[in-house]
């Protein structure tokens, strides 16, 4: 079943945090709206402290996307598996999330628009 996918810059400014650290804010986000699904936010990797992550052996896939590599984020207080995912070489259709990181919203990973 082909999925119905739309990216987008998302309005305003855009935060994410984890165990209390900021892990970066941006005016460059893409929504990316799929299906009946909620929005995802994604952030420019450039806008990430990207030290704070740690890639690990998860790829999963998506017909529409392409295959997401997955990290975990370490903080000193905690390690969150899994919580980020990146198409780092997506399908011609949704190129425009190259370079670009989603988070997995939780009890300790918050995204939210400022």
């Amino acid at each position: 079943m082909t999925k119905n996918i739309t990216i987008r810059k998302a309005p305003g400014k855009w935060s994410v945090r984890s165990g209390g650290a900021i892990l970066g804010e941006t005016t460059a986000a893409l929504e990316l709206i799929e299906d009946d699904n909620d929005p995802v936010i994604y952030f420019p990797r450039a806008d990430i402290a990207m030290a704070f992550l740690d890639r690990t052996d998860k790829v999963t896939h998506c017909a529409g996307k392409g295959e997401a590599a997955h990290f975990s984020i370490v903080n000193k207080s905690s390690v969150t598996e899994n919580a980020v995912w990146s198409y780092e070489d997506p399908v011609p259709a949704a190129a425009e999330l190259k370079d670009h990181l989603a988070f997995y919203p939780g009890d300790s990973v918050k995204v939210e628009r400022l």
